[in-house]
């Protein structure tokens, strides 16, 4: 049978996968494959992460060898075009003039990125979003540009605005809707995602309708509004959605979607019955996909088709979970609750960022959809529930709602799925195709993936593969590993000792040494964390810059409504007037929120993100640093006055504070920490309650580890009594790089003592005794942070480079109307949403 395939992308290459892989030995296929671009199938997905240093040739879906396994059935041309096809003779006509002909033609022609009829759109440095080239064409653009707009916020948008800021540009959003993928959330959920993407320096201008492009003044182009505004960029991007590639197949007197596309039926069979479609080309009942899922099902089927089996294409889920510029963001099902009778439980948290929202039937019992933003660790398990049509619990609020003190949140358990649940729509994997893997001994994330495919193509069904196959294994009695994430087969544990060992400096060479694939939101800051730990580089260096979250990449606390908070050090809570005088000054200058922190320092909020390096500046001359409130480090040593002042002082807790203070400040660790010092057993600094916490007595300190505040308190334990000052700091230094060395990622020190194997007994034995003969080295670790001891802050000012991401906007000095503060107790506070609606704000930011 002589088949041809018109297209070669991520679809197409899934049929010749399929067929491939399911036919039987004896079958005779001749598969020419016809590929307008120049090189074959490559992940569209992930097309962003090219910006980042991945290569086309690892973007490539192709597996190595597998056209020179096929040779002889399958010839694949690249940069060939088909121009016409003739149903009655079977051929299809190249643009070389070449005629091929065929028994069976697969249309797998893909989409095309629209761009409105905007006068100006053919500009030199205007580009689409869709291939390779395009971003070739971008990168170049982007080298000799300042900013860049992209015009479109959805999902293609917002993964086109991550490329431009990967570049360094100031880099702006222009939708014409009222909210950012309006498609997939609701107001609500656009409101949050527009803040959270607003806040990692991405400017959003919603509800714009360009009229023109023009030269600008200040930059290349100028967008000019319908409402009368403006904007300047030197490259614009089009990322607005996509049309379906058929106007091949419209000239062959094919049948089309009333939306466009190839009308197909449930066989992926279009109007002539030699002739498929599949893909985002492919229309059926009236509805196109522009999720690879639903192509890839087609695929399947037609190669099944073709092999003599049958099946037939039945619709496509279209939830999908993303993470956009490190935002989560997932929809599921009927996000915006248009099922007559349905009803919604919605849940917010403008401090944190988070939006959650359920839809149910109206009988309560079952779940029809949800929307997730900033945080969306429920998205398995709710997507289960709607999927398999499973019955919710009684209250199906407390899905979504945070887990209370002593209450357990309802959950899906992975035992409670079926195993004809499917996991992974991509490539159609079920919980019992992933059980019989680990059955047959694929007992790792990539040996899973190998043999199933799942998790291979989006991505977003990882977490919930990793569940099942450790539930698998546990049931089977097989040793459950703690490897970091699928890139790394490592624990954070086992990443550290590779990183000092092999003197590695950055993560794309750990990945390059020990990992695999491109990193992700997990081992990236944790790689990010033990490079600070370990050689105390800058965290903004361009290697680093890219893997921090956004408190460290910004150096500053993200408050609720987009500013950030300021705190400067004031080791052991001790502050000269002059100090005093200055931080005012500069509260009262910039109009910031001041308040004494519970670690004994002075904390400014309100501080817009372009207003960061000035406020840095006037602080630094006047003695500050920064006190790293943003960072997993030291945060403060409290202290009482001691036997300076106190009349029951035995020790000098503030000078002792000070030292221990200036020593740690800036060592990166798994989780925050703090320190308190006690001048005597009246406990005025709380020392036992901390990290690390100190109380003097007539002989010496009495040196307690392991103690939390918070949610579950823990009292710090005794691990060496009357020491001098000298001693102290040798085995602090033993206790925090012990700790930094073996901690789990984002392991407070009171978790880590409780989930160390052997209790304080060992730990005594490791930091006092040293029965791993690793004190020396624990010191000389410790010491070669402090010698390298840097201020961000400063470093940040003095940096250019650096300096230009704390920037609003490109082309004026205008501030964020979104940026609303209301008068309270003789300060400022963030408005509430009710009151920006029903308030006329006292001052704008």
């Amino acid at each position: 049978m002589k088949l041809i395939v018109i297209g070669h992308g991520m679809v197409g290459h899934k049929f010749l996968e399929t067929l491939f892989a399911e036919a039987k030995q004896d079958a005779h296929f001749h598969v020419t494959v016809l590929c307008e671009e120049p090189r074959p199938a490559y992940d569209r997905v992930h097309l962003s992460s090219f910006f980042s240093g991945t290569t086309a040739d690892q973007l490539s879906l192709v597996a190595p060898g597998f056209f020179e396994q096929h040779a002889g059935q399958v010839d694949l041309k690249l940069n060939a075009q088909a121009v016409a096809v003739d149903r009655d003779a079977k051929t299809v006509t190249l643009a070389d003039g070449a005629v091929l002909s065929y028994d069976k033609l697969v249309f797998a022609t893909g989409s095309y990125p629209f761009v409105p009829p905007v006068p100006g759109k053919e500009r030199d440095d205007i580009f689409v979003y869709r291939t390779i080239e395009d971003l070739e064409k971008m990168t170049e653009c982007g080298a000799r540009s300042k900013s860049g707009v992209v015009v479109g916020g959805g999902l293609l948008g917002l993964e086109c605005a991550k490329a431009l800021r990967d570049m360094h540009l100031d880099t702006h959003v222009v939708e014409f809707a009222p909210r950012l993928m309006a498609v997939q959330v609701d107001d609500l959920g656009g409101r949050v995602l527009r803040r959270k993407i607003e806040e990692l320096g991405v400017n959003v201008h919603t509800q714009k309708n360009t009229l023109q492009i023009v030269a600008g003044e200040s930059a290349t182009h100028r967008m000019e509004f319908a409402d009368g505004s403006f904007l300047e960029a030197d490259m614009i991007v089009f990322s607005a959605g996509i049309r379906p590639r058929d106007e091949l197949a419209k000239a062959a007197g094919l049948a089309l979607g009333p939306r466009g596309g190839i009308a197909i039926d449930d066989a992926c069979l279009a109007s002539d019955p030699h002739i498929y479609a599949i893909g985002e080309c492919a229309s059926w009942g009236g509805q196109t996909f522009g999720l690879v899922a639903p192509g890839y099902e087609m695929a399947r089927i037609v190669a099944r088709a073709l092999i003599g089996q049958e099946a037939a294409f039945a619709g496509a889920d279209m939830s999908t979970k993303l993470k956009l510029m490190g935002v989560d963001v997932a929809s599921i099902g009927d996000a915006h609750g248009n099922t007559p009778g349905s009803r919604s439980f919605q849940f917010t948290d403008e401090r944190k960022q988070v939006y959650k929202k359920i839809v149910v039937s109206d009988c309560g019992k079952k779940l029809l959809g949800a929307v997730l933003i900033g945080d969306a660790a429920e998205y398995g398990s709710l997507l289960q529930m709607m999927l398999n049509d499973m019955e919710l619990p009684e209250s199906p609020e407390f899905l979504i709602l945070p887990q209370l003190e002593g209450g357990a949140r309802p959950a899906l358990g992975v035992d409670a799925l079926p195993a004809s649940a499917q996991v992974c729509s991509c490539n159609a994997v079920t919980k019992g195709t992933i059980a019989d893997a680990v059955a047959g001994g694929a007992c790792d994330i990539g040996a899973i993936k190998s043999c199933t495919n799942a998790g291979t193509s989006c991505g977003g069904c990882v977490p919930l593969v990793t569940q099942i196959m450790k539930s698998e294994m546990a049931k089977a009695g097989m040793a459950v590993n703690n490897h970091l994430c699928e890139h790394f087969p490592y624990s954070r544990q086992e990443l550290h000792h590779l990183i000092r060992v092999g003197g590695i400096k950055s993560f794309a060479e750990l990945l390059h040494k020990h990992g695999t694939g491109l990193g992700c939101d997990i081992c990236k800051p944790v790689a990010a964390n033990i490079l600070a730990s370990t050689w105390n580089d800058f965290v903004l260096k361009p290697q680093h810059a890219s893997l921090q979250d956004s408190n460290d990449y910004f150096l500053g606390n993200i408050q609720k409504d987009g500013t950030y908070s300021v705190v400067p050090r004031m080791p052991g809570g001790e502050v000269t007037p002059d100090g005093l005088i200055a931080v005012g000054a500069v509260a009262k200058k910039y109009g910031l929120y001041t308040k004494i922190t519970g670690g004994q320092r002075v904390d400014l909020f309100g501080a817009r993100v372009d207003q960061l390096p000035a406020i840095w500046e006037e602080l630094i001359a006047a003695g500050f640093e920064s006190g790293h409130a943003y960072g997993k480090s030291l945060r403060t040593v409290k202290s009482c006055v001691g036997s300076t002042w106190c009349r029951y002082g035995v020790g000098d807790s503030v000078g002792f504070a000070i030292a221990l203070e200036n020593r740690y400040k800036g060592l990166r660790a798994p989780h925050k920490i703090k320190f308190g010092v006690s001048g005597c057993t009246r406990e005025c600094a709380e020392a036992q309650g901390k990290d690390v916490g100190l109380i003097a007595t007539e002989k010496g300190w009495n040196l307690y580890v392991c103690g939390n505040g918070g949610m579950k308190p823990r009292h710090a334990e005794l691990i060496a009594s009357d020491l001098d000052e000298a001693a102290v700091v040798k085995l602090v230094d033993r206790f925090l790089m012990f700790y930094v060395r073996t901690a789990d990622r984002l392991q407070r020190t009171s978790t880590w003592r409780e989930n160390l194997e052997g209790g304080l007994d060992y730990l005594k034995q490791v930091v006092v005794d040293d029965k791993l003969g690793i004190a020396a080295e624990l010191e000389a670790d410790m010491q070669r942070v402090v010698d390298t001891y840097a201020d961000e802050w400063k470093n940040a000012v003095e940096d250019p480079a650096v300096r230009q991401r704390f920037r609003s906007f490109v082309n004026t000095e205008g501030t964020d109307d979104n940026v609303v503060f209301m008068a309270e107790r003789g300060q400022i506070r963030p408005a509430t949403i009710e009151e920006r609606r029903r308030t006329i704000p006292i001052a704008v930011a």
